[in-house]
């Protein structure tokens, strides 16, 4: 299996996503045409979509929203899409429980840096600059370059741990009666 090499982009400009949807079709026209391939309308409008949610998302999510908008797609353009665009290193995968992939763009941005809930699926993203030293430091020590990370930490988010007390307090009610 080759590993291919996905040049570092610029980071855009804050809160413009014209700028960023240029490189991004420049970079997905030039990544599909190497496979011989076509950039679709279909492509296109998935990409866009991804572009304009700006979020992780889940790909049936992503899906219903763009029906809604009335955009003509099916669910197994959607999926070879989102693979594609995850060998291309747009997009990436983040795991966040065993029920459902989510995915996030990346091409361009920052990394983006999660707690997610166990109980509930809840997550909540931070950055931390200590986190960036770190991941630098242990590159340069190999003598890697640096382009991007994802990190998720697993916990019990207030919530969840409130829904575990909830459901041992009730299942220890029952063993009294």
């Amino acid at each position: 299996m080759a590993i291919q090499s996905v040049p570092t982009p610029p980071t855009p400009p804050e809160g413009s996503q014209i700028v960023a949807m240029a490189p991004l079709c420049s970079v997905f026209r030039r990544f599909l045409r190497s496979r011989n391939l076509k950039y679709t309308p279909e492509r296109a409008d998935i990409l866009n979509a991804i572009i304009e949610r700006d979020d992780v998302f889940e790909v049936d999510q992503l899906l219903m929203e763009m029906r809604e908008r009335g955009h003509r797609v099916s669910k197994a353009t959607i999926y070879r899409t989102v693979k594609l665009l995850q060998d291309a290193g747009i997009i990436t995968q983040a795991l966040f429980d065993s029920k459902q992939a989510h995915y996030q763009l990346i091409y361009g941005k920052a990394a983006r840096d999660y707690i997610v809930c166990m109980k509930t699926g809840e997550y909540l993203e931070f950055t931390d600059d200590e986190l960036v030293a770190l991941r630098n430091r242990i590159c340069e020590e190999r003598g890697w370059d640096p382009v991007g990370h994802r990190f998720q930490i697993y916990a019990l988010s207030p919530e969840g741990r409130q829904q575990i007390d909830q459901m041992q307090a009730s299942g220890a009610d029952e063993d009294d009666a």
